[in-house]
């Protein structure tokens, strides 16, 4: 008896090794996947804010570009006139004045004689500028002023080539910020002889720079090539200190190398530390006027939520072991004591309640959410087969836009429920800066099959509805179609099925998108509700379904039926899958219409004018300025253009639709052909950096329709080619 204690003891410490062992192996397993996980993630999210801060700086260099070539062509349309002047010194001030009069963006021009051209006019230097009360006319030619001197006279006839001035204050003219480019005028034998020039303000830049929005806390700045601060969120430095006065302040010595490369025309990205905090600033140069522009992104607001996700992920793992030490400290004495093997038991479901907990506290749960909103009334609910398991739900209002998803992870318990915490929480990070769903679906795809290494995926559906107008965009990725209660009738609502996340990096997803009236309902839903089994192993079925949802209630009472009829259904029969159910009523019935309009012309290149009419009635419709407008009639002549010569055979007729839809808040235009399967969105980006020798032909066409529009997708339906446009406004 004694020797059989003695081999009982040290069966368990044996047995107690092993166990310890396989906790530590286990631990060590699951940090380091945390580990690979997060390297990847962060990863990730650099790259994806690289992208966007990318984009702003090239967008915003577009806008500043489109102003200083208007300012250069209203000089250089107007440099032969101004050498013809030259013959004839009365008419100079005619020059300036037709400079400031034809071109919008020109707020004053001179024409300035080179000293001892003429023998008598040895200064002569007419400026014309826009004031309050209209035209002004007089002469820059005086003693105070010595316009022999001045930058914007030397410049240009020491180079022999147009140049920019630095920005400056025009004191006389209310503290505006301005800059001046200034073009040599040559006489019939090639002498330089004056200097043509144009004054345009920059009150526009400050404005446009201060708007570009990477995320929350970031700030944008732009300087000269000299170095001085044109606009900065500390006004008090504008125009009154350079980069090497501010940089000063600064403890990181990087910061040095920072400007030595802003300030030599380069374009790229550098970590600074400044207070204390590590921030990313990214830079890109503005060609011809040797300004730099940056954008400064603190690294808090680019890994923030990862860190949030990851200490849940970490809480989890811990929460995962601790399950396994008290199922092994259980094993392990189970022969001993049957008591002490239902405490351990006890302990184990107490933990899972807790992970249940967790689970739960991510998803929204107090109904109705907004009770101060009236358009809107939603419900969900979430029902485990288990302790934890691996659906989702989640939605927040954003400008205005509700945000919605539902998910279902393969598989169930805890390895689901980790999965399901992560999609979860990408979901909350993406829709915070994205706008679409399928740039949301994209995103978050990337993200899961990047880090996917036991091969589990998510079936989801997204969409985002604008409140003020009902208009419904929607992604999905592999999920149930949802119910859409319109019309009297519950019918599917239309989907492309796609992939479900986490499968294969790179997959390209479709939206789609239709119009909500006052009092539709979407009704989304798991497959757990139509696959539950009574004890005959009968379906639930969509026919129950329907007839449950045939009776109009409110969204909470909706979904109490639902699970009241599958509870009935299945009696005693145990629950096989998670039940999760999203119920949203829309009910705005003040919603803002959409002005719609449509054009159809034939593939003739003479037809394309007809484009001009049709843009400028949609800018009338959407209330927008003439300048945005014109980019719009840009971007939309390029798209129908590409039609036009490539869509059809050589000498068939065919047609091109065109419509065009305002909604609030944005332009949708459609461009439809029965062409041939072409998708221009396919072609590689246009690296502009290089000359017209190095690039391959053709591209430039869809290059300026991205960088004008904020949304391009191409899809191929019923045998036509469905290009689709969308501005922000």
């Amino acid at each position: 008896m004694k020797l059989k204690t003695i081999f009982d003891k040290r069966l368990i410490k044996q047995s107690a090794r092993a166990g310890l062992l396989l906790v530590v192996v286990a631990a060590l397993t699951l940090e380091a996947t945390s580990l690979i996980q997060y390297f990847y993630a962060r990863h990730g999210l650099k790259e994806e804010c690289t992208r966007r801060a990318e984009s702003e700086l090239e967008a915003t260099k577009f806008q500043i570009m489109d102003i200083i070539n208007q300012a250069e062509s209203a000089v250089r349309n107007s440099a032969w006139i101004a050498a013809w002047s030259l013959d004839y010194p009365d008419s100079m001030s005619a020059v300036t004045r037709r400079v400031v009069e034809q071109n919008e963006v020109v707020m004053g021009s001179a024409l300035a004689l080179v000293p001892g051209y003429m023998k008598d006019h040895e200064l002569c230097c007419p400026y014309a500028y826009e004031a309050g009360n209209g035209l002004q006319l007089f002469s820059l030619a005086t003693p105070e002023y010595d316009y022999p001197s001045k930058e914007w006279f030397t410049k240009p006839v020491e180079q022999g080539s147009g140049y920019w001035s630095e920005p400056y204050l025009d004191t006389g003219g209310g503290g505006l910020l301005m800059t001046t480019y200034s073009l040599p005028i040559t006489d019939r034998s090639g002498k330089i002889a004056a200097v043509l020039t144009a004054d345009i303000s920059l009150d526009w830049l400050t404005s446009l720079v201060e708007d570009i929005e990477v995320f929350p806390e970031a700030f944008s700045m732009m300087i000269s090539r000299q170095g001085e601060i044109m606009v900065c969120p500390a006004e008090t430095l504008v125009m009154r200190s350079n980069v090497a006065e501010a940089s000063s302040l600064v403890e990181d010595t990087t910061i040095n190398r920072l400007n030595r490369s802003m300030l030599a025309g380069e374009s790229g990205s550098m970590p600074i530390r400044f207070n204390g905090k590590v921030n990313h600033v990214f830079f890109a140069p503005v060609e011809r006027t040797g300004w730099s522009m940056s954008i400064v992104v603190p690294e808090t607001e680019i890994y923030g939520e990862l860190s949030r996700m990851s200490l849940l992920v970490t809480l989890l793992q811990i929460l995962g072991l601790a399950m396994l030490v008290l199922i092994l400290r259980s094993v392990i004495k189970n022969s001993l004591k049957y008591k002490e093997l239902n405490d351990r038991k006890e302990r184990i479901e107490n933990e899972l309640r807790i992970g249940r907990g967790i689970q739960m506290s991510m998803v929204p749960k107090i109904f109705p959410p907004f009770p101060e909103r009236h358009d809107i009334d939603i419900s969900a609910t979430l029902h485990p087969a288990k302790e934890v398991g691996g659906d989702l739900y989640d939605f927040h209002i954003r400008d205005e836009k509700l945000f919605f998803c539902i998910g279902d992870v393969s598989g169930k318990g805890i390895p689901a429920s980790l999965v399901m915490a992560v999609t979860r929480s990408l979901f909350r990070t993406v829709s915070a800066h994205e706008n679409g769903p399928k740039r949301i679906v994209t995103s978050m795809n990337e993200s899961m099959a990047d880090m996917n290494e036991n091969n589990m995926f998510v079936t989801f559906f997204c969409g985002t509805l604008e409140l003020s107008s009902g208009h419904l965009r929607y992604c999905n990725a592999g999920h149930n179609a949802p119910l859409l209660f319109a019309n009297d009738s519950i019918q599917h609502l239309p989907v492309v099925p796609n992939l479900p996340l986490g499968i294969i990096p790179g997959m390209e997803y479709q939206e789609q998108e239709i119009d909500l009236d006052h009092d539709d309902a979407l009704f989304l839903y798991t497959d757990g509700v139509t696959e539950a089994e009574n004890v005959s192993h009968e379906l639930f079925g969509e026919e129950r379904l329907q007839e449950v949802l045939s009776y109009r209630r409110s969204a909470q009472e909706h979904l109490q039926a639902v699970s009241d009829a599958v509870s009935e259904f299945v009696k005693e029969a145990p629950q096989s899958d998670d039940i999760t159910m999203l119920f949203l009523h829309y009910l705005n019935a003040n919603k803002q219409s959409v002005k719609q309009r449509h054009l159809v012309i034939h593939n003739k290149i003479e037809e394309i004018s007809k484009l001009a009419g049709f843009v400028e009635a949609v800018a009338g419709d959407a209330k927008i300025d003439s300048s945005l407008a014109l980019n719009l009639n840009l971007a939309l002549e390029e798209a129908v253009t590409n039609v036009v010569m490539y869509a059809y055979t050589d000498g068939a007729d065919g047609p091109v639709e065109i419509d065009a839809a305002v909604r609030p808040g944005e332009i949708v235009f459609t461009v439809s052909d029965t062409g041939k399967a072409f998708d221009p969105t396919a072609a590689p980006e246009v690296d502009i950096t290089k000359s017209a020798d190095e690039r391959k032909i053709g591209g430039l066409g869809i290059h300026l329709v991205r960088k004008l529009m904020d949304d391009v997708t191409y899809k191929r339906e019923n045998a036509k080619n469905v290009l689709t446009m969308t501005k922000k406004i």
